[in-house]
């Protein structure tokens, strides 16, 4: 099996099953549900970070990479997790946090300290740059009390670390070899493609300074060495890059095998369509003719050029889909079955986030008392400065919070979800209808057992090229797969409506390969109806 025939699965640790009472998810959980995995037919787990950290940023500010945060447990947890992951044919991928590091990591504590070696570790200047920190305000804080400044492109207790010193890389390749030696053989490197910062940082007004650091060629170069130290003395190793405001151009150099760098690439492009004026904090309908568009333009031009893509709706820093997407007060279970068949027949590595096999929706919280996520809490007291009632202000969180991806897994019906005997750190959501005891033997869990055993079988699917069909219809997002002679023809329809199509002559006389209904009416498409024809 390779990267292609493989369906990844996350957990976000911190909520997926808690076995000590005290509210947070940890290891053991995780290891207590390898069964439930191992059914579902997944080979790959990515766990969210699992490192000591302050918290500042859900984990992703490291203060120790080769260590195991004890809210988790202890190494012995994780090096068993891996030992009984093998038994269940499943491989885990771990988070790799390399562009910044914790400011109370040793590193920057002995760089605060005085240290020039660890003080090269860091961007430090005597000026800052104009470029704006993705969390909002100036990249750049004081450093210490020696009138210099470091950067932080994320939170300020997040510091830049200098890929341009060869010390810090061997540190960092060091970090993937500590793990790979533990028996991990899946990378998920975030925000990798910042890595690649030129000696002397300059100001740039153009969009808050990213076009100084992002997608910087010297990140290729960067990549390449860090598959050649670690990860690529691996036949079996999967790696994922996350990439912050990229260019198909780009993904397709960093993911093309003979380039050497990563086996694929996630971008965000598709999952912005909501926004309106480019702005997350709004309320607006979903551009399916922008969405459609993305997915096409993507699709096809990472075919032609040999790129792979990572494939996903949910994540831990996104709604649920289904609540962005689908009439799903009327149509949950059709709904994801047809999100999930529109990613899991197409070209590239679908990924899915806890609880999507179940059609998982966002909770219905009722107060701003019931988030804890601090960019939600910002962000409403943003809403309200600008002018909104506390009311609107309230129905924007609600639709758009990263919490609503992290409520608890739905184990059953009973209190707290089966996620937890205490209180759980994030309140519970609609668990009484929608949980795995209820859906493991229903439509949505047993369609996702479906996609997955056909990846793993059918080479159209693993391999086959893509290309766009049915642009031009309203409702329908449609692609065709081919693979040594053989195409698929994959039809999905975004609306709550009847759609009538005609096929494709080419397909009159295939076969149905996959259906989310038990019927095909000739030339019609059900609400939210996926289907895939065979030559």
């Amino acid at each position: 099996m390779t990267f292609k025939n493989q369906v990844i699965y996350q957990i976000y640790p911190k909520s997926y099953l808690d076995t000590t009472g005290n509210g947070v998810g940890d290891l053991r959980g995780i290891i207590s549900k390898l069964d439930y995995l191992a059914d579902l037919g997944i080979e790959m787990v990515w766990l969210n970070p699992i490192y000591p950290s302050p918290q500042r940023d859900n984990g992703y500010d490291i203060s120790d990479y080769v260590s195991i945060d004890p809210v988790f447990g202890t190494m012995s947890d994780f090096e068993e997790l891996i030992q009984e992951g093998k038994k269940h044919g499943i491989d885990f991928m771990l988070d790799m946090v390399l562009n910044h590091v914790s400011t109370e990591h040793e590193w920057f504590q002995k760089a605060l300290a005085g240290d020039p070696y660890y003080q090269d570790f860091f961007f430090i200047q005597d000026e800052p740059t104009d470029w704006v920190s993705k969390f909002g305000g100036s990249a750049w804080a004081p450093f210490g009390d020696t009138g210099r400044y470091y950067l932080h492109l994320f939170d300020v207790t997040q510091a830049d670390l200098n890929w341009r010193n060869e010390n810090v890389r061997k540190e960092l390749f060091d970090v993937v070899n500590f793990w790979r030696e533990k028996g991990v053989h899946g990378f998920r490197f975030d925000v990798i493609n910042l890595i690649g910062k030129d000696a002397l940082l300059k100001s740039n007004p153009v969009n808050e300074g990213k076009p100084e650091y992002t997608d910087k060629p010297l990140t290729h170069d960067y990549l390449q060495m860090l598959n050649a130290a670690s990860f690529g003395k691996d036949a079996e190793s999967v790696t994922v890059g996350e990439m912050s405001s990229t260019t198909i151009d780009n993904c397709i150099l960093y993911s093309r095998p003979d380039r050497q760098e990563l086996s694929m690439t996630f971008n965000f492009h598709h999952l912005k369509v909501d926004y309106a004026n480019a702005q997350k904090w709004t309320k607006s309908l979903f551009d399916f003719a922008q969405l459609k568009h993305l997915f096409h333009t993507w699709g096809e031009k990472m075919s032609e050029g040999q790129g792979w893509n990572a494939l996903f709706w949910n994540n831990h820093d996104q709604p649920r889909a289904i609540n962005r997407f689908i009439d799903y007060k009327n149509f949950r279970v059709k709904g994801a079955t047809m999100l999930a068949a529109s990613i899991h027949l197409s070209r590239g590595t679908p990924y899915i986030y806890m609880g999507e096999e179940i059609g998982m929706i966002d909770p219905d919280f009722k107060s701003m008392a019931d988030y804890v996520d601090v960019e939600s809490i910002n962000a409403y007291q943003a809403l309200l400065e600008a002018g909104h009632t506390s009311e609107q202000a309230f129905e924007i969180i609600q639709i758009k919070s990263r919490d609503n991806s992290r409520t608890p897994m739905q184990w059953d019906n009973t209190a707290n979800a089966g996620f937890s005997t205490g209180t759980p750190w994030l309140a519970t959501g609609n668990h009484a209808e929608i949980n795995v005891e209820n859906e493991q033997s229903g439509e949505v869990y047993q369609f996702y057992k479906q996609l997955i055993q056909l990846r793993k079988t059918d080479q159209l699917i693993s391999d086959g090229t893509y290309q766009a069909a049915y642009q031009d219809a309203e409702h329908i997002y449609a692609f065709i797969r081919e693979c040594e002679g053989r195409e698929l023809l994959v039809l999905t329809n975004f609306s709550n409506q009847v759609v009538d199509f005609e096929l494709l002559a080419d397909f009159v006389d295939s076969e149905i390969l996959i259906n989310n209904y038990a019927t095909y009416l000739p030339n019609q498409l059900q609400p939210y109806q996926a289907i895939a024809f065979a030559i």
